[in-house]
């Protein structure tokens, strides 16, 4: 059974930063993209970012560019989401997901593919 189980978020002010994690189980890390996605009250969720093992490809939404970073530990199964500068904007629930398409330009899931449950952030102005 594939689980993906997201930590780390929480409140933090405006400027600030927070790392995700996403502890994976149930299938071979490297065999499939595993990224973030986010959904903020009334919007729709957002491919923030990704990372293919396979080719060393990632991808950054343009609105998260340059403030944050994703990593990868394959000896852990785990994948992180280093967030600095945060936002109010960024305020949303964080999920970690895997499996989809990932690549330098676009990140996407496809409906079989899997999600966590989410970790909420909240950047306070």
């Amino acid at each position: 059974e594939v689980q993906l189980v997201e930590s780390g978020g929480g409140l933090v002010q405006a400027g600030g930063s927070l790392r995700l994690s996403c502890a994976a189980s149930g299938f071979t890390f490297d065999d499939w993209p595993i990224g973030w996605f986010r959904q903020a009250p009334g919007k729709e969720r957002e491919g923030v970012s990704c990372i293919s093992s396979s080719d060393g490809s990632t991808y950054y939404a343009g609105s998260v560019k340059g403030r944050f970073t994703i990593s990868s530990d394959n000896a852990k199964n785990t994948v992180y989401l280093q967030m600095n500068s945060l936002k109010p904007e960024d305020t949303a629930v964080y999920y970690c997901a895997a499996r989809g398409y990932c690549s330098g330009n676009y990140y996407y899931l496809y409906p079989h593919d899997y999600w966590g449950q989410g970790t909420q952030v909240t950047v306070s102005s």
